[in-house]
This record gives structure tokens, sequence and C-alpha cells, in this order.
């Protein structure tokens, strides 16, 4: 492994050879076989469907990863599937969830989806990636994932076979018996062939049928998230997987450690950052119950699950990490080393509330979908400056640039000043990030930078700092909101004119949506006549707005636009004067500032006699900053 204390240690594995030099597999049978030959014996992963500390456990070594997902490979070549095809799958977590990532990967391509989505939303993702086999579970209670499947294929013709996986069999008596009895019907209502995925696996060889091509090739798609219309569909290389996990065992894991990653594996932050460094490592990877943090008692029995595995490094996201300190640290924690956050920013205060109750520092990362996922990482062993994301990986470079639609530099950043964030990495399809072509218009900075409409500044050690959003995605707690889908729902109102949806602070999300209307000349209509209008005809649970607030005219730019800036800063005054009161605090926002190094600032003013840092603990748990007034 190598040091990576600071920017200087990043620097010096870069000079040492080119990425390209470097001794690596091409394909992801080759990172699959390596790892099995060197760690065959060595847990992989440890699953558990139910998340008590000594409840049962389905630990896999590396060889027999590499058995199943060889077997599952083989399988989808049989079922039609050649380099270009798509397996698509539509699983929560289950160590069958990663014999259909790696099957897929080598037999073809790989395309998970979200569990989370609607039926219209996954269909246009299998049409979409003309998906010809899709992996999903049989009817199981508590869960819909089977009844979303059969809607969806329905929709999607180009699926010609449906693999099913029966959680069942992770079960103990009774339970196991129970089952088979409550077991919804199992819904079909489309031509596709159905079959069992763990019966068809089982017939076939451990080792490959075909000849896997020493190519760097598409190798998996993965969608953007977001709750309106069809995802984006971007597209991953075996080459930005195996850089991904490169970073992972080079600078971070090794095959002693143990990690414990309750994410859902069709997302980059498990699949791309944790599982790829994983299976570069050798390391042992716990994945508890198929909801992950989502899953029952998983909150209540997370410190009894590090301690019963001997977790060295904790993978979570800022939500999780606010629900884990409202409970004690109720177990011997002693073989945690750090823990890694992304998705979304992070409070101050909850970075502060962890490292004090477990004795862990966390450090944040910052990466993308379309960037196949890493991009920078505070440095484990060296200075964290709390709210950035770190300094760029070894072979990351990143530019702050003001680009026009074209995607041509119209003026490089200097040290502090805010702009664009534009990445190139071996992650960086350049030119092929999506799979609509017209998508890649306009994407790339100087023809080489992924644009990625984050906005942020570089300081004068190399640290990277995110300010805002050049794009209007709301992150619920790391979710992708499209403010149009809120926008265009309450505009169909008849007493409505104009709406602007943005995010608001929130202290456990990070944002929340919120709207604000203006009526149309003479209409009246109450908030929470919009309120059950927009419980009605938004579909998606996450965009549903936390707040709607009805304004005399909504603030616009010179063109007619809804001028967001003025919203957020309205959000912000409301929201932290707000929380500000709940605590008792004697003080109030008086106005919020767009400051060209931290984004939109609050500014306070006392109104009495303050604790100056209870204030700061109040408002330490939203990610904007804010100042006092002198």
């Amino acid at each position: 492994m190598f040091p990576f204390n600071s920017a200087a240690d990043r620097d010096a594995v870069a000079s040492e050879m080119p990425w390209e030099k470097r001794e690596k597999p091409v394909t992801m049978y080759g990172r699959l076989k390596k790892t099995a030959d060197e760690h065959g014996s060595r847990p992989a992963v440890s699953y558990q469907i139910t998340s008590g500390p000594t409840d049962a456990v389905e630990t896999v070594t590396w060889q027999d990863m590499h058995d199943r997902s060889v077997q599952a490979a083989n399988l989808f070549r049989a079922l039609g599937v050649g380099e270009t095809d798509v397996v698509a799958y539509l699983l929560p977590n289950a160590n069958e969830t990663f014999y259909a990532l790696l099957g897929g990967s080598i037999a073809g391509i790989v395309n998970p989806i979200n569990p989370l989505l609607n039926a219209e939303q996954v269909a246009g993702i299998l049409r979409e990636t003309g998906a010809k086999v899709l992996v999903t579970l049989k009817s199981f209670p508590k869960t819909e994932v089977a009844q979303l499947a059969a809607e969806a294929v329905k929709m999607a013709p180009n699926v010609k076979t449906v693999l099913e996986i029966d959680l069942n069999r992770y079960l103990s008596f009774p339970k196991n018996w129970i089952v088979p009895l409550i077991r919804p019907k199992n819904p079909v209502g489309h031509s596709a062939r159905v079959l069992d995925f763990n019966a068809e696996m089982a017939r076939q060889n451990t080792t490959l049928d075909f000849e896997d091509s020493q190519i760097d090739r598409v190798c998996a798609y993965f969608h953007t998230g977001g709750t309106t219309g069809t995802p984006k569909v971007a597209q991953h290389t075996y080459g930005g997987m195996m850089y991904n996990g490169w970073l992972g065992a080079n600078l971070l894991f090794n095959a002693e450690d143990v990690i414990i990653c309750p994410l859902p594996l069709f997302h980059v932050f498990a699949v791309q950052v944790i599982f790829m460094a994983g299976i570069t490592s050798g390391c042992h990877m716990v994945f508890p119950t198929p909801a992950g943090y989502r899953g029952d008692g998983v909150f209540d029995n997370f410190w009894k699950l590090v301690e019963r595995y001997k977790v060295s490094f904790v993978i979570t996201v800022p939500t999780a990490i606010a629900a884990l300190m409202q409970r004690p640290v109720d177990a011997d924690v002693s073989s945690l080393k750090v823990a890694f956050s992304g998705s979304a920013p992070l409070p101050v205060e909850l970075y502060n509330r962890f490292q004090e109750a477990t004795g862990v520092t966390i450090v944040e990362g910052y990466g993308l979908t379309e960037a196949t996922c890493l991009v920078s990482c505070n440095p484990p062993g060296g200075n964290k400056k709390v709210g950035s994301v770190g300094v760029p990986l070894p072979y990351t470079d990143v530019k702050i640039a003001n680009c026009d639609t074209e995607g041509n530099i119209l003026e490089e950043c200097d040290v502090d000043v805010v702009g664009e964030i534009c990445v190139s990495n071996p992650g960086v399809f350049v030119g092929n990030t999506y799979t609509e072509t017209e998508k890649n218009a306009g994407l790339y900075a100087g023809g080489t930078h992924l644009r990625t409409g984050d906005l942020g500044r570089m300081d004068e050690d190399g640290y990277l700092w995110i300010t805002g959003r050049a794009k209007d995605l709301i992150i619920r707690g790391g979710h992708n909101i499209d403010p149009a889908e809120i926008e265009e729902v309450l505009a169909g109102h008849e007493a409505v004119a104009f709406v602007g949806a943005i995010g608001q602070p929130d202290s456990y999300s990070g944002e929340l949506p919120c709207a604000y209307v203006e009526l149309v000349g003479g209409a009246e209509v109450s908030v929470d006549e919009l309120m059950a209008y927009a419980k009605k005809h938004i579909h998606e649970k996450a965009a549903m707005p936390k707040h709607i607030e009805v304004l005399d005219e909504l603030p616009k730019t010179a063109v007619g636009k809804v001028f967001k800036p003025d919203l957020r800063k309205s959000a912000i005054t409301r929201v932290y004067n707000a929380a500000l009161a709940k605590a008792g605090h004697p003080a109030e926002v008086v106005e919020v500032l767009d400051d060209k190094k931290r984004g939109l600032v609050a500014r306070l003013r006392t109104t009495g006699e303050v604790d100056y840092e209870a204030v700061s603990h109040t408002l330490g748990e939203f990610t904007r900053p804010f100042e006092w007034m002198e």
C-alpha cells in the first residue's frame, strides 16, 4: 500500500509511473480469478438476512465468489447474452446480487437498478439499455420487488428471461416454513420466461465456457437516480472499475481488513468504491440485511455487528450517521480504524459527535456516477479539513473552470475562486459518459474533463470544497430529486402561475424538497390544498415537498425565469431561525450572503445573551455555514 497523507503523497504515487503502466487485470474475470488464486480460502462476503448480532450468517470465500459468479456468467451466455448485451438486476442486497453483478459484467454488461423506482422508470431503463435478462426476487413477504419487476417487464418486451431469487433459503426454522404459507402470489402478466436463478446457475460449470476477451470495454450501466422521467444511464468500463478498486486496495484497505457496508448494491458507492476495493484487496466485507441501513434493527444492532465481525472500516452516509448517533455505542468497537462517508455533505456537528462517541475519525470523499465514482478523499492518515471532500486522488486531475454550453473553457479559476468542478481520471469515459449520445453534448470541459455540475473551489493546500450545484438537483439523503417534477405538478393546479422548487436545509437528510408558489391574479388557494394536490400527483414519496409557501411574487431573472438563489436564501433563513427558536437561543438569521469561497452563508445577530458554542452545535447539524455579524 502507498502512504496517502497529503497531496504530496498523492503526487508521489502518480509520478512513480503512468496509470497505463500499472500492473492490473484487464477484465472483471481476470480480476476475480487473480483474487481467488491469491485469497481463495479467505472470507469475501458475510451476509445475514436479519440484523441480530448472533443471527444466522452466510459467508462465502473468494473461491466461492469466483465459482458462483462464473456459473452466473455461463448461465447468462447460455441465455444469449454476448459482450454488448445487458443483464439487469432489480434486487436488494444478498449474496446472489454479487453473483449477478460479477457474472453479468463478465458475460456482457450488467445494469443494477434501484428497486425504489416506480415501474415506469424501471421499464424505461430496461428499454434504454435493451436488457435481455432481468434478475430479481421471487415474491416474498414485506417486499414488492417481484411485483415491481413484473409490472416493469410488461412494459419492456426486450426482456426475454426473468431469473428469480428466493430469499427464503436464508431463513431458519420456523420462519422458512411460514413464508410459503404467507407468500404473495407470484406475479407474471408478461411474456418473458421465468426461471429459478440458483437452480439454473447450479447446472453450470465453475470454469468459463467462453473466451474472456482481453479488451477494455463497457461492462456496466448505472443510472443516475432522479425521480422524474427515465433516469440517465452512465456507461462504465472495465478500466474505470479497475481504477476505483485499485485506489481502495492501494490507499485504504488490505486483505486483513473487515468492512461493513450496509449500502445498496445498485449504487456506485457500494459497488464501484467498496466492492471493487474488496475484490482487489481480498478483504472481508459484511452486508447486513437486504435493505442495508434501512433494514429492521440495523441501527439498533450496528455496533454489536461491528464487534461480531471485528470490523475495521465503516462505510456510511450522513443520514445513517445521524441515526447511529441517536443510539449508544453499546459494544466493543476497538477494532475500528476509520469511517468513510459519502453521497452527501456531512455536517460538522455530526462529524464531531461521531468522533467523540466512537474515537474514530470520519473520512469524507467525493465521487459521482458519471465518473465511475471516486474523485477525491480526505487523507485517512493526514490532515482532514472537515467540510472539504479532501484532495483529488492519484491520476485524477480536477479543474475549477467556467465553461460555455458547448464545454469551451472560458476561464480557469484561481485558488479559492468558485467555479464548476471538472474531472479527468481513468473512470471518466470521455465522449461516451451516457448511453444517449445527445446527453454527452457540452459535457466535457476543453474536450477532456467531465463537467460535474457541482460548484466548488480548490484551496491553497489542494483540498477540494463543494459550495453548491450548477444544476438544480435536490439531494435528499444521497437521493437525487429533479425539482422539475415538483414544479410541473404544482403548476398544474388551476390557481398556480409560477413554481420554484429547491432543497431546504435539513439536519437529517441534508436537504428536503420545498416549493415556493406564485398564484394566478385573483386566485385563492390554501397551503393545505396545495399540499393535498401535491400528495395526489407526485408519485415519488421522496419528492413530496416538506414545505410549500405562497408568495405575492416569485423572484425572477430579467427573462422571467424563477431566480432560485433568492429562494434558497429564504429557506435557509426560515429553517435556521426555526432551529434557533426551538433550541431557545436568543439569535436570528438576518441575511444570507453569497460568499465566493463558501457559497450561501447565514449571518446571525444576537437578540440577548447567547451561548455561542451551543448555537454552533445547533446549526452545526446543517451543512450550510453561518457567521456572526459584528
